[in-house]
């Protein structure tokens, strides 16, 4: 009998050591820097804490403000909603007028009783009719007497000799009215002149003394 012989035979793979494997990023250098500066620097919670805020009060501050020009836009609205409306009503109040000024104090006197029924209904429409505008804001203006107001009245003559101080109005030609603080219309007025020339601008003229009719 022949005896086996060993197996002796080399192997073609080396067994490779245990542990990391070569050409691992964390054996490298670049490797080493970024962990040391990952340490050197951590985050800056605070600088985050504090920008977070910041954008938290800005959009608190925003929707404050939106808060308050809706309501600021809702309460124009509801004041000033009906001025074009309004504004077209007055010539229903300027018609009333004309029809109660259009008979004398003399003739309505001596006027037949369904004349004079008739008138008397016409002024309680017009009272009524200021009624429910003086109920929605819109208030009419009376200015005779009182001080030429550009912002209010517009002047459409000046009238000499009226015994009355430069600049008063002595006469309402149409009634002027304000929705709430706004103008709806100018009151056209007539306005005392002043007598005797007008002293030169700065040597002492007296004021209201020249009246701007263009206003």
């Amino acid at each position: 009998m022949t005896a086996s012989k060993p197996n002796h035979e080399p192997r073609d793979d080396a067994e490779e050591p245990r542990g990391q494997e070569a050409g691992s990023p964390s054996d490298g250098p670049a490797a080493a820097s970024e962990a040391a500066g990952a340490e050197a620097a951590p985050r800056d919670y605070e600088a985050e804490i504090a920008e977070l805020k910041d954008r938290a009060l800005r959009a608190l501050a925003e929707a404050e403000n939106t808060r308050r020009r809706g309501e600021r836009e809702k309460s124009e609205a509801q004041k000033f909603g009906i001025a074009r409306f309004a504004r077209d009503v007055l010539s229903v109040a300027d018609n009333l007028r004309r029809a109660m000024e259009s008979l004398p104090a003399a003739e309505r006197e001596a006027a037949t009783e369904p004349v004079k029924n008739l008138l008397l209904g016409i002024e309680m429409t017009e009272r009524e009719l200021h009624a429910v505008l003086e109920r929605h804001g819109v208030r009419a203006l009376k200015p005779k007497g009182e001080r030429f107001d550009p912002n209010l009245h517009q002047a459409v003559a000046e009238v000499p000799g009226s015994g009355q101080p430069p600049g008063t109005v002595v006469d309402v030609f149409q009634t002027g009215y304000v929705i709430e603080d706004r103008l709806l219309r100018p009151a056209m007025v007539t306005v005392a002149k002043a007598e005797g020339p007008v002293p030169p601008a700065g040597d002492g003229a007296t004021p209201g003394s020249s009246v701007d009719t263009k206003a």
